[in-house]
């Protein structure tokens, strides 16, 4: 699998699952443009330690080329700068993973709307809606210049789960239930060009802030399973790159268009694995272990 060659576009990559994404597409090769807030000279309102230079690194050390451009996407006028400057060094796009988030501390957990800060969950659906529509709107005309392009709307939770399960808030919700859709609408509009759109979402995934929260490292995640025991079934950031990066060197990716997909079931497809050479399938697990309240027991799920 080799992406060499191509030009990829993470919006939301200073860490997460928006970092896991930019390494392995750089991991195959791809020149990766990784966006943000949070630079080593200037932090977000997050407050968090992870910048996008760092994530710019680690895409070239893993074999690709990694550049760094600090981006508010709610800024139309700097998504649209980001997409002239790629224009203007490399002359084409040919992936765009919308991975912008950043919503993790406005969100209150089973709360109606009338109980729910009002404000914050205003911010996080522009936050989780509005930023991805305006990279779309600013990057797309550039990628459908070529045939084969790759739109990624990086979500929680497959158009089946959501459509079946509420999730925590109603502006959570929305919010993570308007990727799918986005992705589906997408997909109508770039067929005619030979593009493909899909929204994808990782599991139980240990991003920095969940290893923080169960005081753990990636080396001793598992220990958190004496809190969490279901936490067996987490997987690493960088699984949810292996899948888009596999997807994205698929010829026949075609075949995903509008399709809402996971990690787990694209891991089953293309055969990759996580960092421990595992195949987690999270929500298959969610489904037929956690939900009928089962002893946590990751066989067979991963």
């Amino acid at each position: 699998m080799t992406l060499k060659g191509k030009i990829a576009l993470v919006a939301g990559a200073t860490r997460g699952g928006g970092r896991g994404i930019a390494t392995e597409l750089g991991a195959a090769g791809a020149t990766v443009y990784v966006t943000g807030r949070t630079t080593r000279s200037q932090q977000s309102d997050y407050k968090r330690p992870e910048t996008i230079e760092e994530t710019a690194d680690l895409v070239s050390d893993l074999g690709g080329k990694g550049i760094a451009v600090q981006v508010d996407h709610l800024q139309p006028a700097e998504v649209k700068a980001l997409v002239e400057r790629i224009r203007r060094e490399q002359g084409r796009l040919d992936i765009l993973v919308n991975d912008i988030w950043g919503g993790e501390n406005l969100f209150e957990w089973n709360k109606p709307v009338w109980d729910h800060d009002l404000d914050n969950g205003l911010k996080l659906l522009r936050l989780g809606i509005d930023t991805h529509l305006i990279t779309a709107h600013h990057a797309l005309p550039l990628m459908i210049e070529n045939r084969g392009g790759l739109l990624v709307e990086v979500t929680d939770g497959t158009a089946e789960y959501n459509a079946e399960h509420y999730r925590l808030s109603p502006f959570y919700d929305l919010a993570k239930v308007a990727a799918n859709r986005m992705a589906w609408a997408h997909a109508k509009d770039l067929e005619p060009h030979g593009a493909t759109a899909i929204s994808i979402t990782p599991g139980w995934m240990r991003s920095e802030m969940m290893l923080e929260h169960f005081q753990v490292t990636e080396e001793t995640w598992q220990e958190a399973t004496r809190n969490q025991p279901h936490f067996v079934i987490s997987e690493s950031p960088r699984f949810v790159g292996r899948a888009i990066a596999a997807l994205a060197a698929d010829t026949q990716k075609d075949r995903w268009n509008g399709q809402s997909l996971s990690s787990g079931g694209l891991a089953q497809a293309y055969g990759f694995t996580d960092l421990d050479g595992s195949r987690p399938d999270c929500w298959r697990y969610m489904r037929e272990v956690m939900e009928k309240e089962k002893p946590a027991d990751a066989t067979g799920y991963r």
